[in-house]
């Protein structure tokens, strides 16, 4: 007895090292990641960014969540102001990424990874970081940048975010059909896994897919015309536009900048496509400075300046656990319903009312560019095919491990593998949780000068006080999270 006790305790300790060699720690494999981020998120939506960070679970770079770690971090110490540090984190993570990406490296690691995987779970395996997150951190890494003034820096960063979004567009089609397939060569058809799979469709809302993100198109937009590169402005604003093509500020845009550089077949397309909605975006305050509308021409009558305004609301959900039943063929051919533990989302989206900008009397309101909430939905969604076939996989090899160990160990190890299975079977809710809600923009023209305006979001007031030069950008970064609002205003 005691023989056979050694052995599955031995068994159990190798299984355990095997995970270690994907340097995943032991609170990492068997508790929930979202979890272990509770306490941050509480203190990020108080407010307190540095009590946030000095919650944020130490990894060492070994660690397969170690880039998240880094993330998150990176993302809390922007918020603290702390520039320097932040763009230094998102700077490491973008090394490791691009290390990641070559194919021998991938290879190596991942065989270990996936051994660790199939006898624990997913969280086993390294955080590969999703399109969207990619382009996130590049687009904070640009606003760090620019909060030293460095618009040159700001600009490779945005360049980056693009070759993301491209990179991703590319690549999606033949990675969603594969993992289709795949998983339906295990005996689950997608049609199954709907039927028992909670929806996330109000979560996910009308966006395509999981990676196509406006924001940060839009902020390429606004440094390139920072930079003096119209043409490059111009080609960004039309991509934001496709994505969210009901945003009247981004249609203004594109609008002034097509009559700015003569795109005579672009302006008749607009005239017809969108008039209607800029008439009405401006006579419920949107903007400020196409008073003609779409008659307007990009010569101003007078000289100006432009006030961008980027509005971070609310903080993105955490991933939950949920279980699910299917039937799934074991190695014998038999069918036997097994539970998984899959991620997901809750079906919900918070409302945000915005940013409204009060000034001569007048009000202006902003427009959402961006619901991360939603691209994070749809990017779980796409890759649950892939998750489910990972999952039938270990699943059949925990039971041909139960069955073995329960042959060679009788009660004990029949009981000692039961328990291991129950405890190690916990769903991947890693994800860059740190991250805003919801992102709006609203831009305003102004003469050149000293201007104040009065800021209301989420019942919050405050007198905002600004610079305009002539024929130049002043950017505001707005964060309200809870009754905890900030702002930083940047000349470009």
């Amino acid at each position: 007895m005691l023989n056979t006790f050694l052995k599955t305790s031995l068994y159990i300790l190798l299984s355990l090292g095997l995970s270690g060699c994907a340097s995943t720690s032991f609170s990492d494999l068997f508790s929930n990641y979202n979890q272990q981020m509770q306490k941050v998120k509480s203190a990020q939506q108080r407010g307190d960014f540095s009590q946030a960070l000095a919650l944020v679970p130490e990894r060492s770079e070994s660690n397969g969540t170690y880039n998240l770690s880094l993330l998150e971090k990176a993302r809390l110490e922007f918020l603290a102001s702390q520039h320097q540090q932040s763009q230094e984190d998102f700077a490491q993570v973008y090394r490791h990424v691009q290390q990641a990406e070559q194919a021998a490296k991938i290879q190596l690691s991942r065989g270990l990874e996936n051994i660790a995987a199939v006898i624990s779970n997913d969280n086993a395996t390294r955080y590969d970081i999703p399109y969207y997150e990619q382009s996130m951190l590049h687009s904070y890494q640009a606003l760090n940048y620019l909060s030293q003034h460095d618009l040159s820096g700001a600009l490779v960063e945005i360049r980056r975010a693009n070759l993301v979004q491209n990179k991703a567009l590319r690549a999606n089609q033949k990675a969603l059909y594969d993992s289709q397939q795949k998983m339906a060569n295990k005996g689950v058809s997608a049609a199954s896994l709907a039927s028992k799979y909670p929806s996330m469709s109000t979560a996910i809302g009308e966006v395509k897919n999981g990676f196509q993100n406006a924001y940060t198109f839009y902020l390429s937009g606004v440094l390139y015309e920072a930079a003096g590169q119209a043409n490059d402005a111009y080609i960004d604003y039309k991509k934001a536009l496709e994505i969210y093509p009901g945003n009247v500020t981004v249609q203004q845009d594109v609008w002034r900048l097509a009559n700015s550089l003569a795109m005579d077949n672009d302006i008749q397309l607009f005239k017809k496509r969108f008039a209607d909605d800029i008439t009405k975006g401006l006579s419920q305050g949107h903007s400020q400075g196409y008073s003609q509308g779409i008659s307007q021409t990009a010569q101003q009558k007078s000289p100006s300046g432009q006030l961008v305004v980027l509005v971070e609301q609310g903080i993105i959900n955490s991933k939950q656990e949920v279980s699910i039943h299917l039937p799934i063929f074991t190695s014998h051919n038999d069918v036997r319903f097994y539970s998984l533990a899959l991620p997901r989302y809750q079906n919900r989206l918070r409302h945000y009312s915005g940013l409204s900008l009060s000034y001569q009397g007048k009000r202006y309101q902003s427009q959402e560019i961006v619901r991360l909430q939603s691209l994070a939905a749809k990017q779980l969604q796409d890759e649950m095919p892939a998750i489910v076939t990972r999952q039938v996989i270990r699943l059949i090899a925990k039971e041909e491990i139960r069955q073995q160990m329960s042959r060679k160990g009788g009660d004990i190890g029949n009981i000692l593998a039961a328990i291991y299975n129950i405890a190690s079977e916990k769903a991947d809710t890693r994800s860059w949780s740190t991250l805003p809600d919801s992102i709006h923009i609203l831009r305003m023209d102004f003469a050149p000068g000293t201007h104040e305006v009065e800021m209301n979001i989420n019942g919050n007031k405050r007198t905002v006080t600004f610079e305009i030069n002539e024929g130049r950008q002043t950017l505001i970064t707005l964060t309200a999270i809870g009754n905890y609002t900030h702002y930083q205003s940047i000349n470009l």
